[in-house]
């Protein structure tokens, strides 16, 4: 899988159709609000979905699914959870506001780490990273999909330079090292399936520490 700054067809399109998993969409969404140009793609794929649903036959409906539904009515509302607001930052971008944020965690010199609570599917999470200018993620690749969306600042790999709102996709076949070539401080959020891949010798004695 190619490195991008923007999030592939197929992954706005999946976004679209409501089929990414919860920690996928979040990045994908804060993508869109820092890049709105790109919910074209978004608005397409909603567009193909409804016309989709248009064009299929209706179909009988179950015995009872009405009075199932009716019973519905009558069940007390779900209490919605009770949000501690001492714990989000209504700084981030809006898909991110209202969700619990872990610590900050210590990932190697210059870089912090914390979780976002909440999205989740399986291994799969969220997760905001700190990274201090002109300082650099362990060398590493992933034991599985990586999606990353930069709020603020700017990161550089062997694919070029990643800014504020730049998308990056990368599986286990890419191996690279983020260096913060901006001025200030690079915030990042990204959906990570599972942990990070530190190779030779350093990557070993590291892993213990390196925990996402």
């Amino acid at each position: 899988m190619s490195l991008r700054r923007l999030p592939s067809e197929e992954r706005l399109l999946a976004y679209a159709a409501g089929t990414l998993s919860p920690p996928e969409a979040v990045v994908v969404a804060t993508h869109l609000a820092l890049r709105p140009e790109t919910r074209v793609w978004s608005d397409l794929g909603q567009a193909v979905g409804g016309g989709v649903l248009e064009d299929l036959e209706p179909s009988a409906l179950d015995a009872g699914a009405l009075d199932k539904t009716l019973a519905l009515l009558d069940q007390p509302e779900p209490q919605e959870p009770t949000v501690r607001l001492d714990k989000t930052d209504p700084t981030l971008p809006a898909p991110l506001r209202g969700f619990e944020l872990g610590p900050w965690r210590w990932l190697g010199p210059g870089v912090r780490v914390r979780d976002v609570l909440g999205p989740r599917d399986g291994d799969c999470r969220v997760i905001l990273l700190k990274i201090a200018p002109g300082q650099s993620t362990p060398l590493h690749t992933h034991g599985g999909v990586e999606l990353t969306c930069v709020i603020e600042g700017a990161y550089a790999t062997e694919s070029g330079v990643f800014e504020e709102g730049d998308f990056e996709e990368a599986d286990p076949s890419v191996l690279h090292q983020p260096r913060v070539v901006s001025s200030k401080p690079c915030l990042c959020v990204a959906a990570l399936d599972g942990q990070i891949q530190l190779p030779g010798r350093m990557g070993k004695l590291l892993a213990p520490f390196v925990k996402l």
